[in-house]
């Protein structure tokens, strides 16, 4: 890989991420059913109904997974805990849950690896789904519950606690696109999820901030929009989705306001009285997390609802996803949320990566493609830096191959294979390149 560790400030961490319902495997321990189960359910909804009943069985195997990204050199590991696995039924807490979390923080601290917590990575129990889910104010208040129970068991040894993983797809993806659980098509459900996610965000602030806890933050996704050609209107379509997919939640958290572009739209759908919540939403936080993995060319369609917009990929080469590698809009991004939004706050790249279709040949996993995808994003982080934004660590998406959501096992992130039959794990080439970068 082109960069090694010197290339950053001394306190840059580097480290791999993953998401708890992808990957622990939510028939052990006294895990509930999730919204995600039931979505899996559904005819057509996820490749093959494939769910995350066994996933990576990281639940059994945390301390072999552990160990892989110690023995990479790694800083940092950003994981996530289960609000199902927590509190079954969204509201009770489960023993054999706290106590599995309790175990992977001191593995981690054990490995020396830092733990960098997000609160919830989209795994909401089905109990709290039949109350409407994210379009239910009350799921605000029983995710504050949430963040209390889990902070009281194991926010001493944490680093860091992110609140919420990209509500974007929370909201906008699941319930007005149907990509993701609960799989709705609906605007008023959309603009209901897409507030009360960010106010769900501003209570677990205000809960955190009781305990005293510090290094607290949230993880928006960002998606970099540019117009299709020169004319006024993809001009004017490309704000709009700008403001849909990258200023909407950012605007929130750190102005107390919504971007006009998407209120134009979403206002007559939103929750009465939505502004009165606007000043907890947008309470101080400590840290930004980005995820970034590709942009869209985007053009006016007025034969579609709202918002009127045709998307597509750019023209480069593409991931396994389909999607455009383009490195250079992670750069762009972190210098925009420097200048515009966060000053010199830190931030954290908190999910990069690719999927790629890898397989094992003669024990080893030969991926070049994903190394120089690497390689590129961290040196245009590099290059943000240089260019003054404050940013803090990279995190690769994701340690492991994994439960990618709707595409089931089918899309392969990690650096590390997993054979889904026999759960064996080998080191990919790209985890190899990458030990020996951040070597110290």
């Amino acid at each position: 890989m082109d960069f090694k560790r010197s290339d950053f400030p001394q306190d840059f961490l580097f480290g791999a991420a993953t998401a708890a319902y992808q990957i622990e495997g939510h028939k052990f321990g006294g895990a509930g059913p999730t919204h995600w189960d039931t979505f899996a359910a559904g005819p057509g909804n996820v490749v093959r109904a494939e769910d995350g009943a066994v996933a990576c069985d990281h639940y059994h195997r945390f301390a072999e997974d552990l160990d892989l990204l110690k023995d990479a050199g790694m800083d940092a590991y950003r994981f996530s805990t289960s609000w199902a696995r927590v509190m079954p039924d969204g509201r009770t807490p489960n023993p054999e849950g706290l106590d599995f979390y309790d175990r992977l923080v001191d593995a981690m601290l054990e490995r020396g690896l830092k733990p960098f917590q997000t609160l919830y990575h989209w795994e909401l129990p089905a109990a709290l789904a039949d109350n409407g889910g994210w379009m239910n104010r009350d799921t605000c208040q029983y995710f504050g519950d949430f963040t209390d129970v889990i902070t009281d068991r194991i926010g001493d040894r944490v680093a860091s606690i992110a609140t919420i993983n990209e509500p974007w797809c929370i909201s906008y993806l699941s319930h007005f696109l149907g990509h993701h659980a609960p799989g709705l098509k609906d605007i008023r459900a959309a603009a209901r999820a897409m507030h009360h996610i960010n106010l769900a965000h501003g209570v677990a602030m205000s809960r955190l901030r009781a305990k005293g806890m510090k290094n607290c933050g949230i993880v928006i996704n960002f998606d970099h929009t540019e117009p299709k050609d020169s004319s006024p209107k993809a001009a004017q379509a490309s704000a709009t989705w700008d403001a849909i997919m990258n200023r909407w939640f950012i605007e929130a958290i750190t102005k107390g306001t919504y971007p006009a572009e998407a209120l134009a739209g979403l206002a007559p759908h939103m929750p009465t009285g939505w502004q009165d919540d606007m000043a907890e939403i947008s309470q101080p936080i400590d840290f930004l997390g980005v995820n970034y993995y590709t942009r869209h060319k985007v053009t006016a369609d007025e034969t579609t609802v709202w918002p009127h917009i045709a998307s597509e990929e750019g023209p480069g080469d593409k991931t396994q996803m389909g999607w455009e590698i383009y490195p250079d809009g992670l750069r762009s991004f972190l210098t925009r949320l420097s200048r515009d939004y966060i000053g010199q706050l830190p931030i954290y790249v908190t999910e990069n990566g690719m999927a790629w279709d890898d397989t094992v040949e003669n024990g080893a996993v030969f991926d070049p493609e994903r190394e120089t995808f690497v390689s590129d994003h961290i040196n245009a982080t590099k290059q943000a830096i240089a260019d003054g934004a404050n940013v803090k660590g990279f995190f690769y998406w994701s340690l492991l191959d994994n439960y990618e959501w709707a595409f089931g096992y089918e899309k392969r992130f990690g650096m590390i294979h997993v054979d889904f039959e026999t759960l064996k794990r080998t080191p990919k080439a790209s985890y190899h390149a990458l030990k020996a970068a951040i070597a110290r």
